[in-house]
């Protein structure tokens, strides 16, 4: 397995991203808000001995730049083009959880040339969010579990203490472990925190609640992951989808929001027959 970790170096931004380069069909996987690439590492290696996977740290997140300002879809997808120029790919299937399912809904309608097909999984807020909502931000910040993950934390046995107990890290996988040790550090003073930075959180949750994700048809092949515990479980939640994806199909996962951790080989079965398919 052929494995490595690759950095692009942009002119304000420099983009960590992990690469299996053993074949030849693109596929660019993105994780979700407060991830890092690491997420899809047992995915990347069932993909590889078909396709050449690649999974960035998006900016703000993992061992990517963490700029103070500009979260911009714009920016996140200009970084993903650049990327994509880098590995001499034209267009890529693309693998979007959660926040990242909504910038490729955007991304396919600024630039559908770009996507070969989308696999969404569990994604959110792909409505334009009311502005009044944005009053509720401090609030959702304190009791999102996801977002508690960030800390900060007296120290790391404090921070796996609470992991341990987030729907991420469900029945605590080495895979598990390793993805929470990789996304946490130490402090300058002394305490642990996510590497995901307070100024992504809030630039991207501004972002998301101002940018509508779905606008206009889209005929780009996509599969809409839900999983039977995921955030999308009612009918009007997927109503947008159904509405402008006009290739569109919905396979049911088992597992949380997090499918791809807690449940990984009935993903992995779902996906991989999407990408054959198309």
């Amino acid at each position: 397995m052929i494995l490595e970790r690759q950095t692009l170096s942009l002119p304000n931004v420099q983009i960590s991203y992990l690469e299996w380069k053993q074949a030849q069909e693109p596929v660019l996987l993105l994780h979700g808000l407060a991830d890092h690439a690491l997420v899809w590492s047992n995915f990347g290696d069932y993909l590889a001995k078909s396709y050449h996977v690649v999974a960035p740290d998006m900016r703000g997140h993992g061992e990517s730049s963490k700029p103070e300002k500009d979260y911009s879809f714009v920016s996140a997808i200009a970084d993903l083009e650049s990327l994509m120029d880098k590995l001499g790919w034209s267009s890529a299937h693309v693998v979007g959880h959660s926040w990242s399912g909504k910038l490729a809904c955007i991304w396919a309608r600024q630039n559908p040339e770009r996507l070969k097909s989308m696999v969404l999984v569990d994604p959110i807020f792909i409505w334009k969010m009311p502005s009044f909502l944005k009053l509720t931000f401090p609030i959702l910040y304190s009791v999102l579990p996801f977002l508690k993950g960030m800390g900060p934390f007296k120290s790391y046995e404090e921070a796996e203490e609470l992991a341990r107990k987030l729907n991420q890290y469900q029945g605590w996988t080495p895979l598990q472990q390793q993805v929470f040790q990789a996304g946490i550090e130490e402090k300058g003073d002394g305490s642990w925190g996510s590497k995901f930075t307070i100024a992504a959180r809030d630039g991207i949750f501004d972002e998301v609640m101002r940018v509508p994700g779905l606008t206009i048809p889209i005929d780009i092949p996509t599969l809409f992951v839900q999983p039977e515990k995921g955030v999308n479980r009612q009918e009007w939640q997927l109503k947008t989808y159904k509405t402008y994806l006009k290739n569109l199909q919905i396979a049911t996962a088992p597992g949380n929001h997090w499918c791809f951790l807690t449940q990984p080989e009935a993903f992995k079965q779902i996906v991989e027959g999407f990408l054959k398919s198309v």
